[in-house]
């Protein structure tokens, strides 16, 4: 059976730091490429940053600098490394593991930037 399961997420003040995982089993996650999305209340679902299963990373303007997606295949593990976080990064926070013909999701991870 697969599963994505995301932990990490909380609440932090602007400026602050959080570092998402995203632990996979049932699957060869290293023939898989790991993307992050987020949503926020009454908005779309927005990708952040992806990673390839060569490590090939993209991320979206919002965001470059400030975060880093990586991955640890002998962990099965995906990682979001958010730094420098800001109040307009508040959202829940969604793994995404596939390959093609394949998506696998995780439940989200909230998480919280406010003062």
């Amino acid at each position: 059976q697969v599963q994505v399961v995301e932990s990490g997420g909380g609440s932090v003040q602007p400026g602050g730091s959080l570092r998402l995982s995203c632990e996979t089993s049932g699957i060869v996650f290293s023939d898989h490429y790991v993307g992050w999305y987020r949503q926020a209340p009454g908005k779309q679902r927005d990708v952040v940053a992806t990673i390839s299963s060569w490590s090939n990373t993209w991320y979206d303007d919002s965001v470059k600098g400030r975060f880093t997606i990586s991955r640890d295949d002998a962990k099965n593990t995906g990682y979001l490394q958010m730094t420098n976080l800001e109040p307009e990064d508040t959202a829940v926070y969604y793994c995404k593991v596939g390959r093609s013909g394949r998506e696998y999701w995780g439940q989200g991870a909230q998480v919280t930037v406010s003062s």
